[in-house]
Parts: structure tokens; C-alpha cells; sequence
């Protein structure tokens, strides 16, 4: 395995995101997702991602069972902020600082842990002064339940107001060859504070691993299926791109998923995808791109291939949208 830095943590190059073992992504088998979760440590993965939201806790439960063994070998990163009913409707987002404490408190426990390796702001709070919740942050990091503290999905100004209050050691955002819009402002600026790049999302939802043709391929509660990137027009002509991007892949003789990794890898050290699955073959195929090497010509290639703006469509349905700090 070879590492990257968030902080003083030496994470693996990818980490793995566990949102799809108990949520979103159709179906969930535990007793699969454990295995797989066993088989990433085997592998020397030790950056594991979660949510306080993903499953309405049950993933974080997920995770601190399955990798209780594994606690001082490994680095868990969860997120707060989304709140939701008990039957899982989103009633809000939630950043004040009385509500950082109980969600922190929360994750521990699901979690079965006494700290957290680096703890998110999953969604900026419009309501809430970006201060009043990273100043909360602050304090659990004081109190050594938090070891680390980061953002999700915030924009530049909301990045440097909280980096002025504690350091901000990880901004997690959606980042990957057909979503590359943190290159013209927010890469750079992070990359100016010294902090790390978390990309969720590095293979497109899965569209870039070239085997989704049509939403009528998924299960039914997949959400993906109301994803505007793969509706009508929008998803011919991203089917343009990722057939491009498969063309060469098969040139360099990899899988269409490791192209995706392998690009957003050799774009800096300080980049740490999460690709995410549930199974087993995909963990290793993923895993198997840290070790290749993308020829320049090639990385120019893709860049030109697929520029800023590229993918047709929004990356989430409007309502999601709305969410995002602008």
C-alpha cells in the first residue's frame, strides 16, 4: 500500500467509501459489506468513510462493529450535519454548535469508539455562521474526541473563514474526470492552506467504470435512477465521454475504473479518493490502480478530452443541489 496525508495521519492512497453498504446504491447484504471491509484491511486500507446520515446510523454501527479489531491500525472519517427522521426523510441540515456536540457524541457510540479521526461538516448550515460551527469542531478537538476536523462540499469563502478558527486538514467534494469544477478555485485554494483533497464520487457514481448504459439497468431504490447526468440527452452524450475515456483504457490494458483512479491520483499527492463498494472484486480492482503509472501524454489526453464542464447535466437532482454551499 502506499500513503498520503491529512494532517499527521498516514492514510492510504484510497480510502473507502461505506455510504453504499447500508444506503442509496440498491440492495445491502451486511454479511457481504463486512467481508469486504475485512478484505480492505487485509489489503492495507486504512481510510475508512462514513456518515452519521448514511443508512440514519446504521452504517456507522456497520463500521464500528466490523472494524473494532482493526481500531488502532485505521482512520475513520465520519460527517454530521444532515438531519433526518427516524423513517429517513431529510428535514435539514443542522451546523449549530449544540448540535455538533450531540452528533459527535452520537457517532462515537454507533461508532463504538472514544474518538474520531476526522470529523466532517457534511453540509454547510446557511442559518448557522460557518465560525459558530467550526468553533464547536474546535472544542472536540480540545477535548480529544476529534482528531482532526473538515468540510464537505464548501465554498471558498466558507473554506478560508473556517480555516481561520482551526486548521481545516480535509475538504471532502465531489471530484473526479467529469466533475472537475473545484480545479479553477477550490483546489487551488486548498492547496494554498495545505489541505487535502478528499474526492467522493472518483468514479462518477459508478457511470465511469463504463458499465451503467441506462438507469433501467439498476434496482428500483437506486438512487441514481433521478440522477439529471442520466437522464435522456443528457446521459448520450456523457456515454460519448465515457466511451472515449474506455477507448483508452483498453489502449493501456486497465479497466475503465482504475483510468478514472489513476487520473485523479497523478493530479497530487494531497488527493485521497474514497471510490466506494460493497464488493469484494471491486475493492481489488479499484485498489490496483495506486500502481499505475499514467503516461503524461495520456493524463493531457483525458484532460483535453474531458475539460471543466464536460458532463452533461447537474451531479444532483435540484433539491440536492440547493444544498450545496455556494
Amino acid at each position: 500500500m502506499k500513503f498520503r496525508a491529512i494532517g499527521s495521519l498516514q492514510v492510504s492512497s484510497l480510502g473507502l467509501g461505506c455510504m453504499g453498504m447500508s444506503e442509496y446504491y440498491g440492495n445491502q447484504n451486511e454479511e457481504e459489506a463486512i467481508a469486504t471491509l475485512h478484505h480492505a484491511v487485509a489489503l492495507g486500507v486504512n481510510f475508512f468513510d462514513t456518515a452519521d446520515q448514511y443508512g440514519v446510523g446504521k452504517n456507522e454501527e456497520l463500521i464500528g462493529r466490523a472494524l473494532k479489531s482493526s481500531r488502532q491500525d485505521i482512520h475513520i472519517a465520519t460527517k454530521f450535519g444532515f438531519v433526518r427522521s427516524d423513517a429517513g426523510e431529510v428535514i435539514g441540515i443542522n451546523g449549530s454548535p449544540e448540535y455538533v456536540k450531540k452528533a459527535c457524541e452520537a457517532s462515537l457510540k454507533r461508532l463504538n469508539t472514544d474518538y474520531i479521526d476526522l470529523y466532517y461538516l457534511h453540509r454547510v448550515d446557511p442559518r448557522v455562521p460557518i465560525e459558530e460551527t467550526v468553533g464547536a469542531m474546535k472544542e472536540l478537538v480540545a477535548e480529544g474526541k476529534v482528531r482532526y476536523i473538515g468540510l464537505s462540499e464548501a465554498s471558498p469563502q466558507t473554506i478560508e473563514r473556517a480555516h481561520n478558527v482551526h486548521p481545516i486538514a480535509a475538504l471532502q467534494t465531489e471530484y473526479s474526470i467529469w466533475s472537475r469544477d473545484i480545479e479553477e478555485e477550490i483546489l487551488p485554494l486548498c492547496r494554498d492552506l495545505g489541505i487535502s483533497i478528499v474526492p467522493y464520487s472518483p468514479l462518477g457514481r459508478g457511470f465511469l467504470s463504463g458499465k451503467i448504459k441506462s438507469v433501467d439497468t439498476l434496482v428500483e431504490n437506486d438512487y441514481r435512477r433521478k440522477t439529471p447526468r442520466l437522464q435522456g440527452d443528457n446521459l448520450q452524450q456523457n456515454l460519448s465521454l465515457v466511451q472515449r475515456l474506455e477507448d483508452i483504457a483498453h489502449n493501456m490494458n486497465i479497466s475503465a475504473s482504475q483510468l478514472a483512479l489513476a487520473w485523479l491520483l497523478a493530479n497530487g499527492e494531497d488527493l485521497i479518493p474514497i471510490p466506494g463498494t460493497k464488493k469484494i472484486p471491486y475493492l481489488e480492482e479499484n485498489i490496483a490502480a495506486i500502481d499505475i503509472e499514467l503516461p503524461r501524454d495520456v493524463k493531457e489526453f483525458i484532460d483535453r478530452t474531458a475539460p471543466v464542464g464536460a458532463a452533461a447535466g447537474d451531479r444532483y437532482p435540484e433539491h440536492s443541489m440547493k444544498l450545496l454551499d455556494k
